[in-house]
């Protein structure tokens, strides 16, 4: 069975000291277990096995495997019921990014599951956009936002939280800077969503759907035709369709691409089977992320300790930093600081090996 992240080779430079973006993490997803613990003992909330084992969740990818992922989601998702649990799960996001050298994360949230405990839609983003900023300050990490709809609503609720996202993006420039589309592919009808996604892009953010995960080729196109992405979440069923490839190259669309969430749902056996270096080698635009890791049990940093157990050296490691970089919505001088760091870690003498 596999764990979603491999057992580090030990070899080449510190990975975590390695400058990078995060740019497909779940709000919930991104939760630390002790914080799960902590919150559903003060809520009296028993938890099921699955979330308290500290293994990872292994599915099959079916109807019936995106279920028991959606229950235990679900189920780490009652956990987060008021303003301060909120604020919480933003703050350690941060930080747990900043000791693994991600300077820049976009926080993928969709406010409807949590807007009940708070008072509305409106309230719920506000509550994020304010810790967000607080927490940029005192961890020194550039936080986005990026607000999603789920597949498993109606397209008109998608309308309604993309214009919240352009309002609230208009308020403070920069802070929110996308419009996602998540939950299980083979839910609703992608083209359904192109007008909320219209309304997103028309106040210039950053298009974000997921796309090519569960799905193959087929879907992937619908999602590139429908909703125009700037960056696909996962994205890594393109690499079975050359063509397919070849055309989001082209187009300069980036992945998002998540090894141990692959492996978890069962999309592939194990996170080194995923085909990053197809990928790479067609020229995408990459951008290795955790997507949720409380379920998956895999960070930010064993994503790249994957690419480097499939034999990728640290020159093509720092190219895959770099990317995320430039995928990400950064302001300019973050993404220059960044990138002036990948280089400089380049430039650091790699040690002996054994």
């Amino acid at each position: 069975m596999s764990t979603g992240s491999p057992v580090s080779t030990g070899t080449g430079r510190d990975l975590a000291a390695l400058p990078k973006a995060h740019l497909h993490l779940h709000f919930t997803g991104s939760m630390r277990p002790q914080t799960l613990w902590d919150l559903a003992t003060e809520r009296r909330i028993r938890l099921p096995r699955s979330l308290t084992d500290d293994v990872a969740l292994q599915v099959e990818p079916t109807h019936r495997g995106w279920f028991r992922f959606q229950r235990q989601y679900d189920a780490a998702r009652a956990v987060v019921d008021s303003e301060g649990a909120m604020r919480r799960l933003i703050r350690e996001a941060a930080e747990d990014d900043a000791a693994e050298g991600s300077g820049r994360l976009e926080l993928q949230v969709d406010p409807t599951s949590y807007a009940p405990h708070v008072g509305g839609l409106t309230p719920a983003i506000e509550i994020v956009l304010d810790e967000a900023r607080l927490t940029e300050d005192t961890t020194g990490v550039s936080i986005g936002i990026i607000i999603a709809a789920s597949r498993t609503r109606h397209p008109l609720d998608a309308r309604t939280l993309a214009r919240l996202a352009v309002r609230h993006a208009e308020r403070e420039p920069g802070r929110v800077v996308g419009f996602g589309l998540s939950n299980d592919e083979r839910r609703g009808d992608t083209r359904d969503f192109a007008p909320a996604f219209r309304i997103a892009r028309e106040a210039g953010l950053l298009s974000v759907p997921h796309g090519g995960e569960l799905l193959g080729p087929d879907h992937v196109r619908e999602v590139v035709d429908s909703l125009a992405p700037d960056r696909l979440g996962h994205g890594v069923r393109a690499a079975q369709d050359p063509r397919l490839l070849e055309q989001i190259v082209e187009r300069g669309i980036g992945l998002e691409v998540c090894p141990a969430s692959n492996a978890s749902l069962g999309v592939f056996r194990e996170a080194t089977d995923v085909p990053l270096r197809t990928l790479v080698d067609a020229g995408a635009l990459i951008a290795l992320s955790a997507d949720d890791p409380l379920l998956f049990n895999s960070r930010l940093l064993d994503q790249y300790e994957t690419a480097r157990a499939i034999g990728m050296d640290d020159g093509e490691l720092a190219h895959l930093a770099a990317s995320s970089i430039r995928l990400s919505s950064a302001p300019e001088q973050v993404r220059a600081r960044l990138l002036g760091g990948v280089e400089e870690w380049l430039r650091t003498p790699a040690p002996p090996a054994d």
